[in-house]
Formats: C-alpha cells, sequence, structure tokens
C-alpha cells in the first residue's frame, strides 16, 4: 500500500539533475500577459454562443458561477505555487499532498485538458479566420475549412495555427512571452471596441424570459442538457487559464512574488472583462440570433450594422487567439515535462534543447492536437476538457487542506484567505459543475482515467523514480 502512496518530499522540490532544469527568465508582467492571454480567448470569442445556446440570458449567471468557483482555485493554485516553485502545476502538488496514484492520475487528466484546450482554440481560432478572410473576398472552400461533422473534410486552419504556435514555443519561452504580450494588449483593445458598439444597442427585451431553461441542468428532448448550471459546466472552460501560469513556476525568476501577482491578477481582470462582454452581448441581440456561430461576436456587430467593428473584432481574434494556444500548448508541454522527468513517462522526453525548450515534447504534442483539431466538435471538445480541468481543481483544492493540516508551520509567502471555506467551495463547485457536463463527456473522462491506470499500473508505477532509488518512499 506504501507503494501507492509514496510522495515526492517537499523540500526537494526544486532540486533537479543538470540537463532536466528549466531556465528562469519571466517576471511577473510576462506572467500576468500569459495568464490573461489563456483566459481571454475562445470562451468570450466563441463559447458565449455556445453557453448563451444553453442557458440564454441566464448565461451571464452561467459566467458568475463559473468565475466564483475558479477564483476559489485561483486561491488554491496561489498557495501552492509559491510553496511549490517548480513546473507540474496540480500534479507536481499532489505528488507532494497526496501520493503518485493521485498525481498520476491529476497528471493524466492535466494531459486531456491541455491536449483539447489547444485543439479547441484551434477550432475556434479557424472559424474567426475564415470569416475574417470572407469578409475581405478570400471565400477558402468548406471542404478545407471544417471537419466531416460540419459536412467538410479536414480543418486546414485549425491544424496550420497550431504549428505556428508550436514552432514559436521551440524557439524560446521568454521570446514567447513577450510576443504573446504583444497580441494581449490587441485582444483587449478588440473586446473594448465590441463593448463600446454593442452597450449603446442594449434592449432588456433581449433579455427576457431570462432563464428559458431554468437553473438547474435538465436534458432536453435532444437529450442536450440545457440550463444555467449546464451553460456554466461548458462555459467553464472560458475561466481557467491560470493553472497555465502555475506551469512557469521553474522558469519564474521570482517565484514567491510573482506567481501570485500572476494567478490573482489575471483572474480578477478576466472576470470583470467577461462579464461586461457577456452583457453587451445578450443585451445587444437575442441569444437565439448568435447562440449557434462560431463567430457570435463578429456577428453581432455585422447584424448592428457596424461591418468596420466586425472586421476588427474578427481580425483580432485571428490574430490574439493564438495567446490561448501559446499559453496552453506552453502548460502541455511542461506537464510532460515533469512526468517524464520523475519517470512516470520516458525519461528521454524530459531533455532540454539548446534554447532550454522541451522540443521532442512540443512537437509530439503539436502533432497529436493538430490531428484532433482537424477533424473535431469545438463543444464536444471543450466539455471534454472541462472534465480534466475539474479533476485537478478539486486535487489542488484538496492540496491546499492537506498542507495546512499536515504542515501548518511552513513559510506561505502567499496565503489564500478563508481557507477552510475557499478549499471546500472549490472542491464541491467544482465537483457540481462536473455532474453537469454532458453525460457522454463523464463517461469519456471515465475511460481516458481507466486507461491512464491501465498505463500506470503497466509502466509508470515501476520507472518511477521513487520506485527506483525508494522504493518504500511515502513522503
Amino acid at each position: 500500500m506504501q507503494a501507492w502512496l509514496r510522495r515526492k518530499d517537499i523540500n526537494q522540490v526544486t532540486v533537479h539533475e543538470e540537463g532536466r532544469r528549466l531556465v528562469p527568465t519571466l517576471g511577473w508582467p510576462h506572467l500576468v500577459a500569459l495568464g490573461i492571454g489563456a483566459i481571454v480567448g475562445t470562451g468570450i470569442y466563441t463559447l458565449i454562443g455556445v453557453g448563451a445556446n444553453l442557458a440564454g440570458p441566464g448565461v451571464l449567471l452561467s459566467f458568475l458561477v463559473a468565475g466564483v468557483v475558479c477564483a476559489c482555485a485561483a486561491l488554491a493554485y496561489a498557495e501552492m505555487a509559491t510553496m511549490m516553485p517548480a513546473a507540474g502545476s496540480a500534479y507536481t502538488y499532489s505528488y507532494i499532498a497526496l501520493g503518485e496514484t493521485i498525481a498520476w492520475i491529476v497528471g493524466w487528466s492535466l494531459i486531456l485538458e491541455y491536449t483539447l484546450v489547444v485543439s479547441t482554440v484551434a477550432v475556434g481560432w479557424s472559424g474567426y479566420a475564415v470569416g475574417f478572410l470572407k469578409g475581405v473576398g478570400v471565400d477558402l472552400p468548406q471542404a478545407l475549412t471544417v471537419g466531416p461533422h460540419a459536412g467538410g473534410f479536414v480543418n486546414l486552419p485549425a491544424i496550420a495555427i497550431t504549428w505556428v504556435v508550436a514552432g514559436a514555443l521551440i524557439v524560446g519561452t521568454r521570446e514567447s512571452a513577450t510576443l504573446n504580450a504583444i497580441l494581449v494588449v490587441a485582444k483587449l483593445l478588440a473586446l473594448g471596441v465590441f463593448v463600446a458598439v454593442a452597450l449603446p444597442a442594449f434592449d432588456a427585451s433581449n433579455l427576457h424570459p431570462f432563464m428559458p431553461y431554468g437553473f438547474a441542468e435538465s436534458a432536453g428532448p435532444d437529450n442536450v442538457k440545457h440550463g444555467v448550471m449546464a451553460a456554466a459546466a461548458i462555459i467553464f472552460f472560458a475561466f481557467y487559464g491560470f493553472d497555465a501560469i502555475s506551469t512557469a513556476a521553474e522558469e519564474t525568476k521570482n517565484p514567491g512574488r510573482d506567481l501570485s501577482i500572476g494567478i490573482v491578477g489575471s483572474m480578477i481582470g478576466c472576470t470583470l472583462i467577461y462579464m461586461v462582454v457577456a452583457l453587451a452581448a445578450v443585451g445587444a441581440m437575442h441569444y437565439t440570433v448568435f447562440g449557434q456561430s462560431p463567430e457570435p461576436l463578429a456577428l453581432i456587430m455585422r447584424e448592428l450594422g457596424h461591418g468596420a467593428a466586425a472586421k476588427i473584432v474578427a481580425a483580432a481574434a485571428v490574430v490574439a487567439l493564438p495567446t490561448v494556444l501559446l499559453a496552453f500548448f506552453y502548460g502541455q508541454s511542461r506537464i510532460f515535462f515533469v512526468m517524464s522527468r520523475d519517470g512516470l513517462l520516458p525519461r528521454s522526453l524530459s531533455k532540454v534543447g539548446k534554447r532550454g525548450t522541451p522540443v521532442v515534447i512540443t512537437v509530439f504534442t503539436a502533432v497529436v492536437t493538430s490531428a484532433l483539431a482537424g477533424v473535431a466538435r469545438l463543444d464536444e471538445i471543450a466539455a471534454l476538457a472541462n472534465a480534466g480541468t475539474l479533476i485537478a481543481f478539486i486535487a489542488v483544492a484538496a492540496c491546499l487542506l492537506v498542507l495546512r493540516k499536515r504542515d501548518p508551520h511552513r513559510t506561505r509567502v502567499f496565503r489564500a484567505p478563508l481557507a477552510w471555506l475557499v478549499g471546500p467551495l472549490a472542491i464541491l463547485g467544482c465537483a457540481y459543475l462536473f455532474s453537469s457536463l454532458p453525460t457522454r463527456t463523464q463517461l469519456w473522462c471515465l475511460l481516458w482515467n481507466a486507461f491512464g491506470l491501465l498505463v500506470y499500473l503497466v509502466y509508470a508505477r515501476r520507472n518511477s523514480l521513487l520506485a527506483k532509488f525508494s522504493p518504500q518512499a511515502a513522503g
């Protein structure tokens, strides 16, 4: 039983062998930009339509519910990241607080999250790119711009942007972070244009009925879950991204200060942005008009007769949505990297290239994510990515409580306020959101983790560094 519960030593979490060490090059401005770049993206540019289709104007409450749950999780992340400034995020915290088996499940879930998020955002970017090109007179054939589910053959724009971002990450971490910061500014300016145009068109009648499908999730005649909570479980995707910041802990120059600023600061700023943009959207136009559009914000602009503003919003999405790709692609490569460094995945994957980046893992991730983006559905991918994220958030909140009890006197540069309220709220909120996900999504998530446990039993458990150097280790 001890082997299943063996834990890494928290005092050794920043000790790494030569050649498998990431270089600290990032400051708090990079982290805030990384967080905003990850959070403000597909969720508001595309999934606001998916959420409105499930909840009607009540999608405003969906954003609020998802935001509160994520805020609790963000506080737990901030405390854990500053205590353990190493790459790996929730996987690393779980390895130290909860044991190797739970850490594997969390890491396996994070692989699901990051891989599918990149695919989802690539599909969302493709929708905006195709719409923008059509607006300037370039009409691409449908067969090459959507997957088979939408009557096409393959989504080439989604595949292309995935490889462009992968190339940028291979070039270097700091260079990618700087480019990301520039694109984030462009993205926020575009959302400002949308709000400035849409708010004057606000019509209270568009908010009625406010909750046409009710608050709690319920299956409709099409067996699709509707309601405020069903939408919250989907657009929850719009809020997470701050966890990508925690994966940058090892590459942060002053993690004790910068990580908490990046995680909490980006979360607060993005929640305010979302609420304003969502209110402008559902107030300017009835949700049935834009609910199923792949580019809802640009559509609203065109319907309001502001073609120029629509082109600005679409162009900004085309230019700036890759910031989400970059942030999650970055996080994915670091999760793979740390699991490999710990021996749970092949150790050959954790070698760092000349520019300090894990090239092999980045290329492998690009192959998988681009293949999914080429043929998959946006809403189904987003829901499955949420399942992996919810598991990770529950684990981090549990780590917060376990370490407060087990190691109460350890120095905490950032202390989550009201930990014994914040932690349980994050756990219960994430568990409820998981239960609100589509049944098929829950089933696929369970199958993914069942397969993951098989991989753990066959390979990871035997090859773990803890198993090799301290078979009876338990922390």
